[in-house]
Parts: structure tokens; sequence; C-alpha cells
């Protein structure tokens, strides 16, 4: 999916168990299918996965994992990723990579959610919950920034996308999120990547979030991307209620879902197609919505 990512399998990674952990390299091993784009994922025994990363930069992810997790933990009303054990290069592997707890769950299905509403509360619930973190300390999350920042990447792929969507109305969207009142409040945290890949739902309800490599603070907004990449939008009112956006952030989040969804289908096309749908999907919600204030 990446230019130079590297080509990694269950050969790999059952030669780094043997290497670095050989207490668990007699376990089954088998690989994870996953909507992830930067991490390889092998489930280990019943209650282990290792988690390869592709590509040099989810390198960080392994290191952000083991400073922030232990913390965040407690203070979350689901379940999340638990570091139990970080691996070093080996096998012609150049990169740190972990093994977590295996955590059960099924990803939402968009279009045949069976509890939505419910699902929608719950997703809010998280939001405002992890935007109420106070943590030791912070650092800058990767989508909750100013939304201008992302201005000159968005309107170039709004032309790469200009045959299958009306170019003057995605700008038009975009544009009114670009004028939404900015966060004004001191920085928050967020977790940044509230997309259905990284939802695990048990019995139609939130029951854990994974990947947590945009954690950080600022602007709360972008964790309203799941309200156009996977929740119908007869739920989207209960989810804005439950997370607490009012009007301005609940326009910018807009634009960083219409920004996460455009980005993704020229990139994923080939290489995700799954990925580019749902990015479609996003566009295509949003372009539906006529009172794009409410």
């Amino acid at each position: 999916m990446h230019a130079d990512e590297l080509p990694v399998d269950v050969a790999l990674a059952r030669a780094l168990l043997e290497d670095q952990f050989p207490e668990w390299a007699d376990l089954q091993l088998e690989r994870v299918a996953s909507f992830g784009t930067d991490n390889a994922l092998f489930r280990l025994g019943g209650d282990m996965v290792v988690r390869l990363p592709r590509i040099e930069w989810a390198t960080r992810d392994i290191e952000k994992d083991a400073r922030w997790l232990e913390q965040l933990r407690p203070l979350l009303p689901v379940e999340i990723p638990q570091l139990l054990a970080t691996g070093t290069p080996g096998e012609g592997y150049p990169w740190t990579w972990g093994i977590y707890r295996w955590l059960d769950g099924e990803n939402p299905v968009v279009g045949a959610i069976a509890r939505p509403k419910e699902l929608a509360r719950d997703i809010g619930r998280f939001a405002a919950a992890v935007r109420r973190l106070r943590l030791r300390d912070t650092r800058p999350g990767s989508r909750a920034g100013p939304l201008l920042e992302r201005d000159a990447e968005v309107r170039r792929a709004i032309g790469e996308v200009a045959d299958e969507f009306d170019a003057l109305a995605v700008e038009a969207k975009w544009d009114d999120s670009l004028e939404a009142a900015p966060w004004d409040g001191p920085p928050v945290w967020t977790h940044g990547d509230l997309l259905r890949g990284n939802l695990l739902l048990r019995e139609g309800r939130l029951a854990a979030v994974i990947d947590w490599s945009l954690l950080g603070v600022g602007d709360p907004a972008c964790d309203a991307i799941v309200a156009w990449s996977v929740l119908p939008e007869e739920t989207r009112a209960d989810f804005r209620r439950q997370a607490g956006f009012d009007e301005a952030a609940w326009a910018r989040g807009r634009g960083w879902a219409l920004c996460c969804g455009l980005l993704q289908i020229p990139y994923y096309t080939d290489t995700n197609p799954e990925l580019a749908d749902n990015g479609r999907h996003i566009v295509r919600e949003i372009l539906r919505e006529t009172n794009i204030r409410s």
C-alpha cells in the first residue's frame, strides 16, 4: 500500500518470536485480516497479537503505545490495546515491533449496524471521555490542529476525484468547514482516527477502540469523523449530543471527515479498495446533507 513498505509474513513473525520470545514461539500464529495500512497483524495463540510495522513511520507507534496506553486504560469506558512486550530488530527486519493483548470484537459494517442509535451514543460518550483526559504529559494530535493546514492537499484531492464527484459541490462543503469558528479553548485529548477499522463491537455495542497512533491534544473536532465514516445519518444527532460538539466543532469535524475521505480515495483505490470505498462513502454522506450547519 506504500511505495517503500517492507514485506512481512508469518514466517518472519515466527522467526522473530523464536529468536526473541521463545516462550511464545510454539503458539499458533496466523495472519489477521485488517483494515490497517501501516502494520501487519498476526494472532498469537488465543489471547495475543503480533504487530509488525510495514513502513518506517509506523515504528513510532510502538513507542507511543509504550508511553501512553497504560496511562489511558483506567480512564476510559471501553477496552484499549495492552502492549505486553516490545521486540527489537532482527532476522533482517529493521524495526521495533510489539506483542499486544488480543481484543475480541467485530468492526462495524457501514449500512448494516445492528444497534445504530446505541452505538452512536457509545461512541459519543467515548469521544467525550477522551476529551476529559488529564495526563501528566501532552503531545500534539496529528489531526487536532487547524483545518487550514490541510487545505492544499484537500484541494489537490478534490481535483483527483473530479471524475467521481461534483468538484464545485465538494469545494463548497470544504469551504464551509474552513469558515467555521476555530477552536478557542485549551488543547484537549483526541483519539484522532475513529474509523471503522479502529472500533470493535460486541453484541452491537462499542467494546474497544484500537490504534492510538494519532493520539494527541488540540481541537476535539477531529473525533467527529466517525459521524460520517461509520454512523448512519439518523444517529448523528445522538452522537453529537453525547460527544458535546457545538455548531462550530461539528462543522470542523465535517471538514476533517471530508479531508480523510478525499485523501483515501486516490491513495488507496488500487491497494486497499475497501478503504477507498469508505472514503467515497464519507464524501457521498457529506454531499447529501442539505443543511450543513445542522
